[in-house]
């Protein structure tokens, strides 16, 4: 399908400023670092924060963001790489944190690229130490292809790239040993200050005083001003003096430099305070932290409870929250959902003391069984009132079922969870836009030699042909059906014959062979159905529906949909429901039941937005704009096939991905063309592909008086020359007059003036001087 216009920068899911968290506690002084920070940000576009772990790069990174937030146009973005063990997910894990879609067929380094482009927009990406490489290598072909791009990265060493400029964190300021501060004098020291307020959250109405004033001192004079070990002691406050936590820290002190001359490091130091924070919790929380540390990016209480939950006497939910309280844990809310998480330096303790027990393999198998089981679940449930609810947990769980994938196509033997796995997830995956992530999974684990045999190879060959038909490869998607074929024979299984046929049908489909499609998804319908396979009973019959309905047979493809419905809705899913309407209202468009097929299809593309799928948002659009053009409504239908092929775009696909379709499409972008003539027709289509995904479905359902540009008036950017241009329009002068005016070419005049309608979404002169008149600031440079 050919199309005109500047190719939209990929759409973000949600409109947002930034994803920062809400402001940290226990953040104190360090306003020599904070300027620092600001002036090297000023000067150099990628800056990193390094030393050692619990010194506080990632406190100084987020507060430094904080304050520069109101001066990117574009946001604040916070980057967790933490919990990201597999390097190939750099990318793809910065695209996720700032709300991106994957594409098909366009690598994360490429969409992120072209999305950062034209914005004003700060990167904070935390915990890079262990992916310094991949890192260093993403920021140097990001920061050329976006002027408006800032990095400012924490890692424990620097990423070593040319244009960085590194900032050492040092530990917070400590009294003098030699001089002895009074009760006044101490706050003006930061790790004072922070053992303080960390000692006031552990025990209300703690404060310096003539009798504590000494042992405080000593205390983060021990600690060397190191922020997680002061946070770490002043929470044993609950449970002893000041002058028992000095004398334990002290003890431990002196059998750390017997026999040596030299003091320790600040790195033992910290692994002082560790071990001795380690050593004072009971057995049941010395257990439970070292399990816990299999965990990747957090964890909620179910997956704590499978996972580490055996041998605890007092209830696994009573060590946690002792954990919390000892400051070994974060507790943190999202939404509704309580989740917790280790500090990345205690997590890495945590896994040393699991592996030092001999627990590690045990604990990372129970890690991956109880997140296959989650992704089966899920599956199972997906026709159901939850289905949201579980896309929702599955992202949030993103890192460990990564983990889980890697072990299973890591470890030996173990492929056949993976394709499990992988098969389970592979709904969620389609319902998110995670192509890339889907395809990715399913290639390494059908690449395994061993671990897995017919019964997980056969649904993991047939999922992985679906995805490689949408990425346009039919010759990989036909080898896989072949080999599926042998597979099947071999098994001779009225099940994986069904599956066979699905698989099949899709082929069929995506490859332009409509009767045998039909035939095929009618097999597996009823195979499907004797089987009580809901899910795949619906996806074949959404299949057989489209086949039927692109070869012209709306009446029986009405049938098949209906049906799809009934089971869609008295079960209360959303995403399928979705695509049954959108077939149902083709069905209806071409029994040229114009009404009751836009009603459908609105009806779709609002589900379409709660599951937050691209690819369907954009299918609904497209089809809204040949409904718009057969009731005469030319100029409409041109903004919505606009709108579909931007949404489509940032789906990473062609808005109509079934062959047969196309026709609709070329007969509208003609009529329509016919109509409006050539100029006016195309000036609508360049204002659906400069709306955004929500402006355009806002467009769609009518809750909008006119399409709204991607970013609207104030963030229309343009270069000088189009900003004194667009001026001079708005003041009434003509193409001619404003070449004299600036000594231009008239034809120059005329291309900018072309470019600034378009970029404004403005058909007219006359609606560019409207934006004036509403905007009296004028167009944002």
């Amino acid at each position: 399908m050919t199309t005109k216009g500047r190719r939209p920068m990929p759409s973000v899911a949600r409109e947002r400023v930034g994803n920062l968290p809400h402001e940290l506690t226990n953040f104190v002084g360090r306003r020599r670092e904070l300027a620092e920070v600001r002036r090297l940000l000023s000067e150099s576009r990628l800056v990193t924060l390094t030393g050692m772990g619990g010194v506080g790069k990632t406190r100084l990174a987020l507060r430094v963001a904080a304050t520069l937030q109101p001066t990117f146009e574009d946001g604040v973005w916070l980057v967790e790489l933490g919990g990201l063990r597999d390097p190939a997910f750099v990318a793809d894990t910065v695209a996720a944190a700032l709300g991106l879609r994957e594409q098909i067929g366009r690598p994360a380094q490429v969409l992120l690229a072209d999305f950062l482009a034209d914005r004003q927009l700060l990167l904070v990406i935390d915990n890079c130490e262990h992916l310094v490489h991949e890192v260093g290598a993403l920021a140097e072909s990001l920061l050329p292809a976006a002027a408006g791009l800032r990095i400012l990265a924490t890692s424990r060493e620097a990423l070593a790239t040319g244009e960085e400029a590194v900032l050492r964190v040092p530990p917070l300021t400590v009294p003098d040993s030699d001089r002895a501060s009074t009760v006044r004098g101490l706050p003006r020291y930061d790790a004072v200050k922070l053992f303080t307020q960390c000692a006031a959250a552990a025990v209300p109405g703690f404060d310096l005083s003539e009798d504590n004033r000494v042992a405080v001192t000593r205390i983060c004079q021990r600690l060397e001003g190191l922020p997680l070990p002061i946070e770490l002691a002043a929470a044993r406050l609950r449970a002893l003096s000041v002058e028992q936590v000095l004398q334990r820290l002290t003890d431990r002190y002196r059998l750390l430099t017997a026999g040596s001359r030299v003091a320790p490091s600040r790195q033992q130091t910290l692994r002082l305070c560790i071990d001795w924070s380690h050593d004072l919790l009971g057995e049941a929380e010395r257990t439970l932290w070292r399990r816990l540390a299999v965990f990747a990016g957090g964890f909620e209480l179910d997956a704590a409870a499978a996972v580490c939950g055996d041998g605890f006497a007092d209830g696994l939910a009573n060590v946690l929250a002792s954990l919390v309280d000892k400051s070994i844990l974060i507790r943190e809310q999202a939404g509704e959902v309580v989740r917790y998480r280790l500090l990345e330096t205690m997590r890495e303790y945590g896994r040393e003391k699991l592996q030092d027990a001999g627990e590690y393999p045990d604990t990372r198998r129970r890690h991956r069984d109880w997140f296959e089981d989650l992704a089966r679940l899920a599956r199972a449930e997906w026709i159901g009132p939850r289905q949201l609810e579980w896309a929702d947990r599955l992202t949030r769980e993103q890192p460990n079922l990564r983990d889980a994938l890697e072990f299973c196509v890591g470890e030996p033997g173990e492929s056949g969870s993976g394709l499990t796995m992988a098969v389970a997830l592979y709904q969620y995956w389609i319902s998110r836009g995670l192509y890339g992530e889907a395809k990715s999974w399913l290639d390494r684990a059908l690449a395994c030699p061993d671990g897995h045999g017919p019964a997980e190879r056969i649904p993991g060959l047939c999922a992985n042909s679906v995805l490689a038909e949408m990425h346009g490869d039919i010759d990989t998607a036909r080898s896989q059906i072949e080999e599926m074929r042998g597979l099947v024979d071999r098994v001779d299984d009225a099940a994986t014959r069904t599956l066979l046929d699905l698989g099949t049908g899709f082929l069929s489909m995506f490859s332009g062979d409509l009767p045998r499609a039909v035939d095929c998804f009618e097999s597996a319908v009823e195979g499907f159905r004797a089987e009580g396979d809901l899910l795949q009973q619906v996806e074949a019959l959404f299949g057989l529906a489209l086949a039927r309905g692109v070869w012209g047979d709306p009446d029986r493809a009405i049938a098949c949909q209906e049906e799809a419905l009934a089971i869609t809705t008295s079960h209360g899913e959303t995403m399928y429901r979705s695509y049954v309407m959108w077939t149902l209202g083709i069905a209806l468009f071409q029994r040229r039941e114009l009404a009751r097929s836009r009603d459908l299809i609105e009806a779709g593309l609002r589900l379409t937005r709660e599951v937050g799928d691209p690819l369907a948002t954009s299918s609904c659009l497209e089809t809204l704009a040949w409904i718009a053009s057969d009731e005469g409504e030319a100029e409409r239908a041109a903004v919505l096939m606009g709108a579909a092929v931007s949404v489509g775009e940032a789906a990473g696909n062609p808005t109509i991905v079934i062959r047969d379709l196309h026709g609709h499409h070329d007969r509208v972008w003609e009529d329509a063309g016919r109509v409006l003539g050539q100029r006016a027709f195309e000036a609508a289509y360049r204002r659906g592909r400069d709306l955004d995904i929500d402006a355009a479905v806002a467009y769609a359902l009518h809750s909008t008086a006119r399409a709204t540009p991607r970013v609207g008036a104030q963030g229309v950017r343009l270069t000088r020359r189009e900003r004194e241009v667009a001026e001079l329009v708005a003041q009434g002068l003509t193409n001619k007059a404003i070449a004299q005016r600036l000594v231009i070419a008239q034809r120059t005049a005329e291309g900018h003036v072309e470019n600034v309608l378009a970029k404004f979404g403005c058909t007219t002169r006359t609606q560019l001087v409207a934006w004036f008149v509403v905007d009296d600031t004028g167009p944002a440079g």
